[in-house]
């Protein structure tokens, strides 16, 4: 069955690479030299802005403050009255406006709330405020708050810990520790290691790419750059072995033994995740990612693999010697 829906999944993928991106043709490339002075600045900032105007974003904070008046007022402190958006609500960029006098932020963007709302404020203001009007965009945001990344690293280091604790007192099958006789688990641990590294690998060496990403995302690996063709590679592959753990193990344990093994799995990968992502952006991740690798290859080997059956029972068994199933002596 898992193999089945492996094919399906992978050939959806497959499949999904018949979209072909129109390139430019020569005359357009003609036609962009003929663009005025402000449609060439407008195409530069979307280009180093990532947005442009009739952009929606959604409010992630509290608030935000849109000031009324024009933004030589603001900067020349004249009184004006402003307007206030609150959390979840959605704005649209109505217009954006450089302005050189200003030593705080040279850009200023107008935002819409509806027809009757508008006002201004700095880019910087707004982009510590908002978020772009994408789940994928918000899931971004939310996974890469520093307050949710430590809150997560507290909960995952003590959940793990009394979950582990409880399951190396009854022995209980564990990824990485007390493996069932699969490989499709540890894969997991190390596809879910390598990409986080990956992950932190963009941001710092490819950060206008992964902010162009941040801003326009998409799950399509085939519409992208190869090197977040790559990342979302690894995030699909992450689904397929994700479907192939759960069949292994469905097949392998009682159920119960089952939905702790599982647990326990994602809270290991979670760990991974916290742990590469972080440390790569310290270069300390690279070296880290090796040694798991090699821990978890070994391990995996050495205590984990099964390549035995029983004669009598048929049960898997990892050395030769009595069945721990039926007592039965295998030479």
């Amino acid at each position: 069955m898992s193999n089945v829906i492996i094919l399906l999944l992978t050939a959806v993928i497959v499949l999904s690479g018949c979209y072909h991106r129109k390139t430019f043709s020569g005359k357009r490339h003609i036609a962009t030299t003929e663009l005025t002075q402000e449609q060439q600045d407008s195409l530069n900032f979307v280009h180093t802005h990532h947005y442009s105007q009739n952009f929606n974003f959604i409010v992630k904070q509290d608030s935000i403050v849109l000031l009324k008046g024009q933004p030589e007022e603001i900067i020349s402190n004249l009184p004006t009255d402003s307007i206030i958006v609150k959390k979840g609500e959605r704005i649209a960029v109505a217009e954006i406006r450089m302005m050189s006098s200003d030593s705080t932020d040279s850009v200023w963007v107008q935002l819409a709330r509806d027809q009757y709302t508008f006002g201004w404020t700095r880019e910087k203001t707004l982009l510590q405020a908002v978020v772009p009007d994408d789940p994928i965009s918000q899931f971004i945001s939310t996974f890469s708050d520093t307050h949710i990344l430590i809150s997560l690293i507290i909960i995952s280091i003590i959940s793990m810990a009394y979950l582990l604790r409880k399951l190396f007192k009854n022995n209980a099958n564990i990824v990485l520790f007390n493996d069932i006789n699969t490989f499709y688990p540890t894969l997991l641990t190390l596809t879910v290691s390598a990409s986080a590294t990956f992950y932190s690998s963009i941001q710092l060496f490819a950060a206008d790419i992964w902010q162009n990403f941040y801003f326009h995302p998409t799950l399509n690996p085939f519409s992208v750059t190869p090197i977040l063709s790559i990342f979302l590679f690894s995030v699909w592959f992450m689904v397929i072995l994700m479907v192939a753990v759960i069949d292994e193990v469905r097949k392998q344990l009682p159920f119960s033994d089952a939905i702790l093994y599982l647990c326990s799995l994602c809270g290991i990968c979670a760990i991974c995740y916290i742990v590469f992502s972080i440390t790569t952006l310290y270069y300390i991740g690279y070296p880290l990612l090796i040694a798991f690798y090699i821990y978890a290859l070994r391990k995996f080997y050495n205590s984990s693999r099964a390549p035995f059956i029983c004669g009598n029972c048929g049960e898997l068994i990892r050395h030769k010697g009595k069945c721990p199933k039926c007592g039965a002596m295998n030479i």
